[in-house]
């Protein structure tokens, strides 16, 4: 049977827990709809974390990224929704969500959402990139 999109974020136990690692991706086929012209905005998500006890199961993850697909929603909106769903899901010890929106009448549009464990610093090297830094090493 198909897949189909889905709401319901899935995790599954963190399997070095004792060890501050950092988990990236790339998601280049996001869309949502304008929620003033009902047109589509596409966009690829970036998302760095680092996990606490918990990782995202990624087929949950796409079925989650998909069913935003129909939904008028303000760029700044759902790239906080987004991660505040991710946050609520891991408890990560770090999140970074940066949305790069394509153009939309000639101006591009990226909004970064970040979330930080209180009192949790990262172990040398293992700072997360800067939003800015992060396009040109992918």
């Amino acid at each position: 049977m198909p897949s189909k999109p889905s709401k319901s974020l899935e995790s599954f136990s963190n399997p070095s827990p004792r060890r501050d690692y950092l988990i990236r991706m790339q998601i280049p086929e996001f869309t949502c709809l304008c929620p003033r012209t009902g047109q589509p905005d596409f966009a690829t998500l970036y998302l760095d974390y680092v996990p606490d006890r918990k990782c995202v199961e990624l087929k949950s993850l796409k079925l989650y990224i998909w069913s935003f697909r129909n939904e008028g929603a303000f760029h700044e909106e759902v790239t906080n929704r987004i991660c505040d769903d991710l946050v609520k899901l891991l408890a990560p010890r770090f999140l970074r969500l940066t949305a790069r929106f394509h153009v939309r009448g000639g101006i591009f549009t990226s909004v970064v959402a970040e979330h930080r464990k209180p009192g949790w610093k990262p172990v040398a090297g293992l700072e997360p990139a800067p939003a800015e830094e992060q396009r040109s090493t992918r």
